[in-house]
């Protein structure tokens, strides 16, 4: 049945996509079927559920399908761009020049530092890593497979290498093995970047945005810890006391895992476009490193544990500031980053 319907939606896709005449449509057929509720990404996100036998044959057909349609997007609109008869384009040279005006920092630079003097004061480091990673501390360290759903849901940017195994990084948590490698236990640190993502957006997704990880590893870390060190920076960064709650979750990178969200500032908890109507703004997902990932570091297995959590930074940039749409914070706009 599903291969079947897999079939069916690769056809429509590209006839949809050989009868686009421009950019926008085109986008809009990608939306269509690979967006974040596309078609098709609504079968990948649904491989969890089936059957490993199932899995084994929907699995690679799904993804052999979603390859063929981005090729044929990326053909189309080699297309389209061909047809534009660069020629007529005119510039008018007699125009006055711009006013260079002095920028001011992104409200994204002012809450990393925020956060990043916060963890300070707790006794946490701070490490960096490349944007361009590997499969191998994207997502193998990490505890996610090739064949792992998870892959499906980070649809991600891929540089074209001899051996396809470069990427852009679609999570800061590529830096954990790698900081692990190097340092023993027990340690204290905080990963802060910028990620990327290959996905529709919406007021408040984007397809690049700001993360910061953190990860507390010893031989007595527990989860009350993980809760403690949330609930706390929450309480010195927003300067008040937070509506918190925090739920079981599912991450393949720690076991248990939970979610932090906290109630919507902009709405209040009444419900807004931020929130999708929740009233909720999920926020820190994270829980106890799962022994996997201290495995592949270099670890003993079983021998430390540790807690490790995502803070989106564009998130609570929006939330500190009252910002509606994510999208403001990288268009460059002088009139925006003034009021900062």
């Amino acid at each position: 049945m599903l291969p079947k319907k897999i079939e069916e939606i690769k056809a429509k896709a590209i006839s949809e996509i050989k009868k686009t005449a421009s950019d926008r449509a085109l986008f809009d057929v990608k939306v269509k079927y690979l967006g974040r509720k596309g078609k098709l990404t609504k079968i990948l996100k649904g491989l969890k559920n089936l059957s490993e036998k199932e899995r084994k044959s929907v699995g690679p057909l799904a993804n052999q399908t979603r390859q063929e349609i981005e090729k044929a997007i990326a053909n189309r609109k080699k297309e389209i761009s061909g047809k534009i008869d660069w020629g007529k384009e005119k510039i008018d040279i007699t125009l006055p020049g711009k006013k260079q005006e002095l920028g001011h920092l992104s409200p994204i630079t002012l809450v990393n530092r925020e956060a990043e003097q916060i963890f300070s004061s707790m006794g946490f480091g701070i490490a960096d890593g490349p944007e361009m990673e590997t499969d191998f501390y994207n997502f193998d360290s990490l505890n996610i497979p090739k064949d792992h759903p998870a892959r499906d849901v980070m649809d991600t940017f891929r540089v074209k290498t001899k051996n396809n195994d470069l990427l852009l990084r679609t999570h800061v948590s590529a830096i954990q093995v790698r900081y692990m490698e190097k340092h023993k236990p027990p340690f204290r640190v905080i990963m802060p970047g910028r990620v990327f993502r290959n996905e529709a957006t919406d007021s408040s997704h984007g397809h690049t945005f700001y993360q910061l990880d953190g990860m507390m590893v010893g031989k007595d870390v527990s989860a009350a810890n993980y809760y403690a060190l949330i609930d706390e920076f929450l309480k010195k960064f927003f300067e008040r006391d937070i509506k918190t709650r925090m739920r079981p979750s599912f991450f393949p990178f720690t076991e248990p895992s939970f979610e932090i969200d906290f109630e919507c500032l902009l709405c209040s908890g009444k419900g807004c476009s931020v929130c999708k109507q929740s009233g909720w703004v999920e926020i820190i997902p994270g829980g106890m490193i799962n022994q996997n990932v201290l495995v592949a570091a270099g670890y003993p297995r079983n021998k430390y544990q540790g807690c490790a959590w995502d803070i989106g930074i564009s998130r609570l940039a929006m939330m500190k500031y009252k910002i509606d749409h994510i999208h403001l914070f990288h268009e460059g706009d002088l009139r925006f980053i003034k009021q900062f």
